[in-house]
């Protein structure tokens, strides 16, 4: 049975497992009130029809297992992880036969149900407090992954089932669009960011593929853009509707319209996920704008976009925005605040998207690099200040000497602190923040962070920790 999955949604197989010496009885509630659950929220599942087994639709034996298999390796486009239900102890051998064979490498969600201390008969009693276990043992022997759920066990009927399903859902998009992503590299890094160096190979051995262009070729396609191009004057609209621009710069719009149609255009036909952009000083030099509003505009349309053509710091944006479903920024941990040594000034030229900053947004010159290259070549930036709240940061390196993709994870909160510098500015504070700058120099990381405005550090320690095996550094 496959009931389709509605408004993007992700799609599961779902496994209810059962054992002969208890009631299998038990099984069909399991399975009425996940799948109805499951249809509320708009996931699509796959599941084994009532027919197919003798414990209507529940498995147990090691054929039960190979029918599930089948029906899984059918679906394999469609299913995105696997959700193993306990209405019992369950057999932990139809179950991993299942799992084992249908080979999806997707991630697997064990959810078991509680007993009723006033209803252990033989008819009545669950045992899947012990069963749960026996089964992430055998997960463990087979070396497949898998999440736990909040409680060890808990009724089906537990609103805790809805949100463990939901955070589990996160988790698998974070692990199979991260794992199967696009990200383009529009020219290469500037010549004093060594920082910003990446290994590909790393990369692709995680399956993300890297798609480079050389910046010559967007500024080519953006010069030959009609002045009288209906998209152009499109987007010349997007960005007066975007952010407040000053008089004196509202000339320099249309060249900034024409590279940004040009940077889309160019991620849409190569199926870009996220992007790392060159964007100076070649871009100031040798065409006259600077690439902020694009890069911002880009990510407030979850197409995450990373200076100075920093690879890992732009999977570190994808990474947030799939398991938040929200505009992620790329940040410098910047500026001391001498008043209080838990908060640093987080800052970039101005690229933030404006649902990140939740604030106002103008237009204007780079600042520090407008004073060498000129600032009537470098409209395009974006100013704003990050209004209060919760966020997460998080950052992959690709460490060429180890040989692996290490990374760390935390979470802070932005302050209402004022601070008088331009372009986009967040004060941040994070607890225990001398330890996590140690920790960022001393394993050699980069000065970009990536960050986006809720809490997902569970969502992707899960993600990179389990299921992609990066190395992680959980900041507390």
């Amino acid at each position: 049975m496959y009931i389709p999955a509605k408004n993007g949604k992700e799609t599961f197989g779902l496994i209810i497992g059962t054992r002969a010496y208890f009631n299998s009885k038990l099984a069909i509630d399991v399975r009425e009130t996940l799948c109805k659950e499951l249809e509320k929220a708009g996931y699509g599942y796959v599941i084994l029809d009532v027919a197919q087994t003798l414990t209507d639709g529940a498995m147990e034996t090691v054929e039960d297992g190979k029918k599930c298999a089948m029906l899984f390796r059918e679906h394999r486009d469609r299913i995105d992880g696997i959700i193993v239900s306990l209405p019992n102890f369950g057999f932990e051998v139809g179950i991993i036969n299942a799992i084992a064979r249908a080979e999806l490498n997707v991630p697997v969600l064990v959810q078991a149900c509680d007993d009723e201390n006033d209803k252990v008969d033989l008819d009545s009693r669950r045992d899947a407090f012990c069963g749960k276990i026996s089964v992430c043992n055998n997960l463990y022997q087979y070396g497949i992954p898998f999440t736990d759920t909040t409680l060890h066990t808990y009724s089906i009927h537990s609103e805790l089932l809805m949100k463990d399903i939901d955070r589990f859902a996160a988790v698998c998009r974070v692990v199979n669009k991260l794992s199967h992503s696009r990200i383009g590299q529009i020219g290469t890094r500037p010549l004093g960011f060594n920082t910003c160096r990446a290994s590909e190979k790393l990369l692709q051995a995680s399956g993300i593929t890297v798609v480079p262009v050389d910046l010559s070729e967007i500024l080519f396609n953006a010069q030959r853009i009609d002045e009288n191009a209906a998209a152009l004057k499109a987007k010349v609209e997007q960005i007066a509707h975007y952010a407040a621009i000053p008089v004196a710069y509202r000339e320099k719009v249309a060249k900034q319209a024409r590279f940004g149609l040009a940077v889309e255009e160019w991620l849409a036909a190569n199926e870009c996920d996220a992007a790392a952009i060159q964007c100076w000083d070649s871009l100031e030099q040798n065409y006259g704008c600077a690439a902020c509003v694009t890069m911002s505009m880009l990510g407030e349309k979850l197409l995450p976009c990373a200076c100075e053509a920093d690879l890992a710091g732009a999977v570190s944006m994808y990474a947030l925005t799939l398991a938040s479903g929200r505009s992620s920024a790329l940040l410098d941990w910047n500026n001391n605040f001498a008043e209080d040594r838990n908060k640093c000034v987080c800052t970039h030229c101005g690229n933030f998207p404006k649902s990140f900053v939740q604030n106002e947004i103008s237009l204007g010159t780079l600042g520090v690099l407008g004073r060498t290259l000129g600032k009537v070549n470098t409209f395009g930036a974006v100013y704003g200040k990050c209004t209060e709240g919760d966020f997460t940061f998080f950052r992959i390196s690709t460490d060429d000497t180890l040989g692996c993709i290490k990374s760390y994870l935390g979470t802070g909160r932005l302050t209402n602190d004022p601070y008088g510098m331009d372009g986009c500015i967040a004060v941040t504070e994070v607890d225990n923040l001398r330890k996590l700058m140690k920790y960022i120099c001393k394993n050699g990381f980069e000065h970009h962070v990536a960050m986006v405005r809720t809490d997902v550090a569970d969502i992707v320690e899960e993600a990179v920790g389990n299921y992609l095996g990066w190395e992680l550094y959980r900041h507390e």
